[in-house]
């Protein structure tokens, strides 16, 4: 059965909304929302993400997901009839809100990841390098996720689920991200109980020290809540958001590359092989003489001074 990726009728509304967004906000009272040089690069991230990820879920789709969902049930002594029972799930609709419950588990450990691993963190830190929180924000994505993002996925169609059916999930998950990040939706009562809210997503944008590394869910927050990692926005808090060692440019190369050169230039701070392996796949933060702190240990060193 063949479906349409979410993301084609997405991206028209993606444009619409921050057009809209961008006229209210400069029309109202958040003049600053938008900035048009920040707008620009993320305009330019988002068009290259727009270019290079269809080749690259093309690929997912046709060769990586196919080739998974193939390996594990080739048509004699099947891996997935033998071991688990069946050859592979249909398209009933409790099997897409599986796929899509499945989609958001590995989300989570894929976003969490992007933040707790530096080489990661490498590709995820152009997302997070705007110093405004809006809809622009949304599309300024790295171009060097997609790469590896199929990989976390792969573990899907191999216990069954239809790799076209992954891919609609992975599609719908960005739907819902896109339009978290609006600071124009107050908080929404009984929905935060369970959905990923544009409030904590906010909270997830934030370079504040207590909000770092929190919210990596999709359109669940249940998985933040069971790992650790949620944290409720808390309105007296004056949020900062972006980076803490920014990229300070516009210049798209520069905000695409430049922890990649921070990392190169931090692996020759020492000779120990140990050192080079934890600067590269480490902590972001990490270091071998404490020159510089990952979150947790800035997260520890704040409880310590409030206590």
């Amino acid at each position: 059965m063949d479906f349409t990726n979410p993301l084609v009728y997405g991206v028209p509304c993606f444009l619409a909304l921050i057009l809209l967004e961008l006229t209210y906000s400069k029309t109202h009272n958040k003049k600053n929302l938008y900035q048009w040089k920040d707008l620009g690069a993320s305009f330019f991230m988002g068009l290259g993400s727009a270019i290079i990820a269809p080749l690259i879920k093309t690929i997912s789709a046709i060769v990586i997901f196919n080739l998974v969902f193939d390996f594990f049930n080739p048509e004699i002594n099947g891996i997935r009839t033998n071991i688990f029972g069946w050859e592979s799930f249909g398209y009933a609709w409790y099997i897409w809100i599986a796929c899509q419950i499945l989609d958001d588990f590995t989300y989570y450990w894929f976003h969490r990841k992007n933040h707790t691993v530096r080489f990661l963190w490498a590709a995820h830190i152009v997302h997070h390098s705007s110093d405004n929180y809006n809809l622009g924000t949304a599309i300024r994505n790295g171009w060097f996720t997609i790469l590896y993002k199929p990989l976390f996925y792969m573990w899907i169609p191999a216990i069954g689920f239809r790799p076209e059916m992954v891919v609609v999930c992975l599609g719908i998950e960005a739907l819902w991200q896109f339009q978290l990040h609006s600071v124009y939706i107050p908080k929404l009562g009984f929905i935060e109980k369970i959905f990923n809210t544009h409030t904590m997503h906010q909270v997830h944008h934030a370079r504040n020290v207590e909000y770092m590394d929190k919210n990596h869910g999709g359109f669940l927050n249940i998985f933040d809540k069971i790992f650790g990692t949620w944290k409720e926005l808390d309105e007296t808090i004056n949020i900062e958001y972006g980076v803490t060692k920014a990229p300070n440019s516009y210049n798209p190369w520069v905000i695409l590359t430049h922890e990649y050169k921070d990392i190169w230039n931090d692996t020759k701070k020492s000779k120990n092989w140990y050192h080079k392996f934890m600067y590269t796949f480490g902590a972001p933060g990490w270091s071998h003489d404490n020159s510089t702190q990952t979150v947790k240990q800035m997260q520890l060193e704040l409880k310590q001074q409030k206590d």
